[in-house]
């Protein structure tokens, strides 16, 4: 007589709105942290799929998903008893699914996450800023995650990290304690402003490594596009209220890093079909997934022309998807429209001191040296 396998311990209720890639495996990493996971699908045979083969073929495949996870398409039944809700759903439809939502979580005060790296291209605004707006509730009840999180990389359970970020130290414990597992550390700060523009810069930075990639161009070109890079998302994201500190982090450097150089990223891939001479909408039919960064270009380069700041990577990156500059043209231009020698330091550097890659050198540095524990900046 065989034995039925002990079912899963039934842990603290979540709810992960959003079945993509991303979603799927951050509903991963909070079952395999002991969290019972209530996914939201749009599509039914997706949701069912989930809940009874513990799969999602079409964007996790070969992916085991833990027992302790099931998906519906009911929001309701999604969210009703949920400790927390973690949001991932492309950036450009944030607000008509946030209207949905927002009958079944006006009268709780359970912390709400976003997974999303993008801004709102109608407004401008960060993800955090569109949640405020249109649930009306506590900016302290928010959260943000990001940092060097390509999905299909932590669904097979390779180590990683991300950072957990809000206004409230408290509410961004409480989501790292649960957002972390064998596999998954999360660290903390609370500058929601830096860790969001963080996880939208990079995106930007990433197609323009793509684009160079698709003509042919080498490590040096990428290279220097990835420093002057952030350069670029530091002097941004300081303008407009973030720590530098936090650009040197899991969701500045880390997540570059992580986007330039992988070809499981969506920005990146976009990038490399435009740099083999794809116009844009032929790059948008031919993703499967949304590449955020193709749709935050033109709203980052309207805040950055608010504050004053230059982005000459960024707005290449947008004469290329215009059809106004050839990709194989990109290079030359990308760290300076200016033939008269530039310093190196970024515009924050005149306060701070010493350049944006000097200091996140050192801070790597003294990661090493306190044996993988960082000095200062992200809290585990």
């Amino acid at each position: 007589m065989s034995r039925k396998s002990p079912a899963p311990a039934v842990g603290p209720r979540v709810a992960v709105i959003g079945a993509g890639s991303w979603g799927t495996t951050f509903g991963k990493i909070l079952a395999d942290g002991g969290a019972s996971v209530v996914m939201w699908a749009r599509r039914a045979e997706l949701a069912a799929e989930i809940t009874e083969s513990k799969r999602n073929s079409r964007y996790l495949a070969g992916i085991n998903l833990p027992r302790t996870m099931t998906a519906t398409t009911d929001l309701a039944e999604a969210i009703n008893g949920a400790e927390q809700i973690y949001l991932s759903v492309p950036s450009q439809s944030l607000r008509e699914n946030l209207a949905a939502i927002k009958p079944f979580v006006e009268r709780t005060d359970v912390p709400i996450v976003s997974l999303m790296k993008g801004v709102e291209k109608s407004t401008g605004l960060r993800m955090s800023q569109v949640i405020e707006q249109v649930l009306e509730c506590d900016p302290a009840r928010i959260a943000v995650a990001s940092g060097p999180n390509l999905a299909l990389e932590i669904a097979r359970e390779q180590p990683t990290a991300a950072v957990i970020s809000s206004l409230s130290a408290e509410t961004a414990e409480a989501v790292a304690r649960r957002a972390r597992n064998r596999y998954f550390r999360s660290f903390v700060n609370t500058d929601v402003i830096g860790t969001e523009f963080g996880g939208v810069l990079k995106n930007l930075i990433a197609v323009a490594i793509g684009i160079v990639d698709g003509v042919g161009y080498g490590e040096n070109t990428k290279a220097s596009i990835i420093t002057r890079g952030l350069v670029e998302m530091t002097d941004f994201a300081v303008a407009q209220g973030a720590q530098p500190e936090t650009l040197q982090g899991l969701a500045g450097l880390g997540d570059l890093i992580a986007t330039c150089q992988s070809p499981l990223s969506r920005n990146n891939t976009a990038g490399r079909l435009l740099g083999q001479g794809y116009g844009y909408k032929d790059v948008v039919a031919q993703m499967q997934q949304t590449a955020e960064g193709l749709a935050s270009v033109a709203p980052v380069l309207q805040l950055a022309k608010q504050v004053g700041v230059d982005m000459p990577i960024v707005r290449q990156v947008k004469m290329v998807l215009d059809g106004t500059m050839d990709p194989r043209d990109i290079a030359p231009h990308l760290t300076t429209d200016d033939d008269q020698p530039q310093g190196e330091r970024t515009h924050n550097d005149q306060n701070s001191g010493g350049g944006a890659l000097r200091r996140a050198l050192q801070r790597a540095f003294d990661q090493f040296r306190h044996g993988g524990r960082s000095a200062a900046g992200d809290r585990s």
